[in-house]
């Protein structure tokens, strides 16, 4: 292969491995419901996907393990914005199989006491199709905003943290705007 050719074969690998992945479960599809234990301010909590629904829309986000440097940034970023999800509405939820040992402390201490940490089981991961590549009992991260009726109104899967908390801000005012 000549060198422009390798060049550009290196350079398409190369924008193909930084473009965020696509998420398993797209805008219109129906979420799967779920209970999981988790924790609240520090406190054993149990998530019920279709219970939350009742109140309004719901920000589900997976992040791959408590305690690692993004996904302690992006509980933060998503603490910050939890006040205002909760005027619009909508209910924040983050669910990972990582380090769920740590949840509780995680919960108080990252999430501020301001929503709820999940422990996703393999066959959670499995049904919403967000299995991290590098570690399979982990999950990707994927944030998804599920309108009350259970569709998927935004589905977005991205390995770096930013973008998420803004992403799903803009799904949720977009739907209360209808």
């Amino acid at each position: 292969m000549n060198r422009p050719a390798l060049a550009a074969c290196l350079l398409a690998l190369g924008f193909a491995a930084a473009s965020p992945a696509l998420a398993a479960l797209k805008p219109g599809d129906k979420a799967p419901d779920f209970t999981a234990p988790g924790a609240l301010a520090g406190k054993d909590f149990q998530f019920k996907l279709s219970k939350a629904l009742k109140k309004g829309p719901v920000v589900l986000y997976f992040f791959p393990a408590a305690y690692t440097a993004g996904c302690t940034a992006e509980a933060h970023e998503f603490a910050e914005a939890t006040p205002e999800f909760q005027k619009l509405g909508a209910t924040v939820i983050g669910v990972t199989a990582g380090n769920v040992d740590r949840i509780k402390d995680f919960s108080k201490e990252h999430c501020r006491d301001k929503f709820a940490v999940a422990a996703a089981t393999p066959d959670l991961i499995k049904t919403y199709d967000v299995v991290l590549d590098k570690r399979p009992e982990w999950s990707n991260r994927t944030s998804y905003v599920i309108a009350p009726n259970g569709k998927v109104l935004m589905a977005y899967t991205d390995g770096n943290f930013q973008g998420h908390v803004t992403k799903t801000m803009d799904a949720v005012k977009a739907y209360k705007k209808k």
